[in-house]
């Protein structure tokens, strides 16, 4: 981290800020703690999460406590209860700390641990389950994206709209006319994203980098580009493609990385994640792109929770196997969406395309992929045309709307942006 960014970060935790809102000098927003660097070291098959109470103690009005007696703790929302407790655990399981931060939408310390040798993790997380100092036990776990590694992948180096699949077969264009976004906020919980993209530039709002400090691999980062590409790319500027939401902005938060493998998928974990969900709990977005999955988790289901309680839209994209029975899936009141095919989707379910995407790659390039990943951003980029007319929706309204307004384009029943556009217009039109 830059001199600059620890002068911006030591400002934040003066003032009593969000440390994800000191922005380090890249352009990057910084986690405000060292534990950012440490995501892609983590252990999935070894590490743990814990979580204790973390209730703010008043502040201190002693004589020399601070000038106007509300200077913040060291450690920036982590309680000293909670701090003295989480230590005494560390000690008496043998438990080394990873990284540890606060989620004040909840109330919870959390850290990541790594269990003592000779200690077996599901022996350990019932011990500790059974502490009654203990409010969250859970092991650190695994999560993807969902893109094809393997798609066919040629490369065009003229792309026009009419390569663009998801694009006419939502008939977005018509949808335009009415509506383009404008005004609303969207975040994209995925890797990092190509800022510099003539395609993305001015269409990203904020970014957030909570896996590392790698400002070159976060622009670098297929998969994040890929879905905001077809979100909101920007339209008439004579190059490439056209968002489904091109006046729509975006916040970026990067949770998930690649790993040095050649050809493997981006991964994620419960800290990144959790990361990610904390910091959106703190601003005023209304849509969140959720084009990945994994395990149940208990500390993403509250996070989640939370956000859906606060109005929040969440799109979630279904895991290739089709059962929506992990996170984010299967929090009531989250999207799913699926790729449109042949089979009838489950209840409640949507399709959209996700087949040979036509979309924005690092470079200053254009690709195809496919995957559910792809079908959830068309449906967040819709979501966004819709709120740009009536921000009061909520998700139960999106999501009957969606599907009442559904239809059959290429031989398949999918989500259509100029039809969800026209009824909520009409409808809106009839309300007394």
């Amino acid at each position: 981290m830059s001199g600059r960014a620890l002068v911006l970060f030591a400002l934040a935790i003066a003032l009593g800020l969000p440390a994800q809102r000191a922005v380090a000098s890249d352009g990057h927003s910084g986690s405000g703690s060292a534990a950012t660097t440490t995501a892609v070291s983590m252990d999935a098959h070894r590490d743990i999460v814990l979580a204790v109470a973390n209730e703010q103690e008043p502040p201190s009005t002693r004589a020399g406590s601070s000038l106007l007696g509300y200077t913040p703790p060291a450690r920036y929302g982590a309680g000293q209860r909670a701090l003295s407790v989480m230590d005494t655990l560390k000690r008496h399981y043998g438990l080394r700390e990873i990284a540890g931060w606060p989620i004040k939408p909840l109330g919870l310390y959390c850290a990541v641990f790594e269990p003592p040798p000779g200690t077996t993790r599901d022996d350990l997380l019932k011990t500790l389950a059974a502490d009654a100092r203990v409010r969250l036990a859970q092991p650190l776990q695994d999560f993807t994206v969902y893109a094809q590694q393997d798609a066919p992948a040629p490369r065009y180096n003229d792309p026009y709209v009419d390569l663009q699949r998801g694009f006419v077969e939502t008939a977005a264009a018509r949808a335009h006319a009415l509506s383009q976004g404008k005004g609303v906020d969207i975040a994209i919980v995925d890797t990092g994203v190509d800022q510099r993209h003539p395609e993305l530039q001015g269409r990203i709002r904020d970014v957030h980098n909570l896996v590392d400090d790698d400002s070159h691999a976060f622009d670098a980062d297929p998969h994040g580009t890929e879905v905001a590409g077809i979100v909101a790319a920007d339209g008439n500027n004579r190059q490439g493609i056209v968002g489904i939401a091109p006046e729509a902005t975006l916040s970026i938060y990067k949770a998930c990385w690649y790993p040095p493998a050649a050809g493997a998928g981006a991964r994620c974990n419960s800290f990144t994640l959790a990361k990610a969900l904390a910091a959106i709990l703190d601003t005023r977005v209304r849509i969140v792109n959720l084009s990945l999955g994994g395990p149940a988790d208990p500390l993403l289901r509250m996070l989640l929770a939370q956000l859906l309680d606060q109005g929040r839209i969440v799109v979630a994209a279904m895991p290739p196997d089709g059962k929506p029975d992990g996170f984010p899936n299967d929090v009531p009141g989250v999207i799913v969406v699926r790729v449109a095919d042949a089979a009838m989707a489950p209840p409640g379910v949507l399709s959209a395309p996700g087949t040979d995407i036509l979309t924005t790659q690092p470079g200053d390039g254009y690709d195809f992929t496919t995957g559910s990943s792809m079908a959830a951003a068309h449906v967040s980029g819709i979501v966004a045309l819709l709120l740009a007319l009536a921000p009061e929706l909520d998700a139960h309204r999106v999501r009957a709307l969606l599907l009442d307004s559904s239809k059959v384009s290429d031989g398949l029943l999918q989500v259509n942006a100029a039809a969800a556009v026209e009824q909520l217009r009409g409808t809106r039109r009839n309300t007394p």
